[in-house]
């Protein structure tokens, strides 16, 4: 690990990618289990790109879910990568020492008429949409909102608040892209040199949660406002975030946060062709490591060679 610079501060935007500024990159796993072979080429894949920019790489732990984050799986995220010879820059940045952040942001969204709360539950949702044809999904495979908690009227809220119910936070989607300004995209590096120009489509998101229930935050704004504090210039996460990218480009641009370039690249997946995940137990680095595999067979196996 290398010695560097402390967070900075909590004021947003923040802005990053200036002339004669290091590119700043980050890995965030969230520490609700052990890394696997994909995280594995993530951190890999980071860790080169930053020395090959002439860049810092930061660690970033994503811990804002309370319910499934241990301080053991953080913990044995550092000996994984510190095994695989990856080196970041102190200090290790959390998510969960950032809560009062994602509240401005959050004030921010409101102010301008962007949020409104919601109450329904996962089964509320798939009960109001289940004998509708044809439904849409969002890109995770969820049914898109369909406006339930959006027709309440300010009475009907505050009761329903006043009565101990608790409500999550979502963005108002066609009342952000009504304010949003000029066409949203980003320059998509993916795995070569030389970007390409795309085009978000965040619509494809519906009116999507922006803090939960249980948590001030949710993973798109969190993320979001950490690239903005902790100046991240180069986004290089799976290919399985492709889509959320457009979500973050359209936040980027109400909070008025600056774009990071980003690198969507491969996934790492099994034998039957399904990327590997922790809900599926996809064998952890540990185990290959108790099993007697080394570092050095790990990288040359995803074409890191030493």
């Amino acid at each position: 690990m290398l010695d560097g610079m402390n967070d900075v501060d909590t004021n947003l935007p923040v802005t990053s990618g200036a002339a004669n500024v290091a590119p700043v990159l980050r890995f965030a796993p969230s520490p609700n289990g052990y890394l696997h072979l994909g995280h594995a080429y993530s951190a890999l894949f980071n860790d080169r790109l930053a020395r090959e920019l002439g860049g810092r790489l930061i660690l970033r732990i994503e811990d804002i879910d309370p319910q499934r984050s241990r301080r053991e799986f953080e913990a044995a995220i550092l000996e994984d990568l510190e095994w695989l010879g990856v080196t970041w820059e102190e200090p290790v940045r959390r998510q969960s020492e950032h809560f009062a952040d994602y509240e401005l942001a959050l004030e921010r969204l409101n102010e301008m008429g962007l949020l409104y709360p919601c109450f329904c539950t996962r089964t509320d949702i798939a009960n109001a949409v289940s004998s509708l044809h044809d439904w849409p999904l969002d890109p995770d495979g969820s049914p898109l909102y369909p406006g339930t908690c959006k027709r309440l009227s300010a009475e009907d809220r505050a009761r329903r608040t006043g009565s101990g119910l608790h409500a999550g936070l979502r963005l108002d989607m066609s009342a952000a892209l009504a304010l949003a300004q000029d066409r949203i995209g980003w320059s998509e590096y993916g795995e070569a040199s030389e970007p390409r120009d795309v085009t978000a489509e965040p619509a494809l998101w519906g009116d999507v949660l922006l803090a939960r229930k249980d948590v001030p935050t949710s993973y798109h704004l969190a993320v979001v406002v950490d690239d903005a504090l902790q100046g991240v210039t180069d986004v290089a996460r799976g290919m399985d975030l492709f889509s959320a990218t457009s979500l973050h480009r359209l936040l980027q641009n109400l909070l008025d946060l600056p774009a990071p370039n980003y690198r969507h690249h491969r996934l790492i997946e099994d034998d039957e062709g399904a990327k590997l995940s922790k809900s599926q137990r996809s064998p952890a680095l540990r185990e290959l490591r108790a099993q007697g595999v080394s570092a050095a067979q790990v990288r040359r196996r995803l074409g890191f060679q030493i």
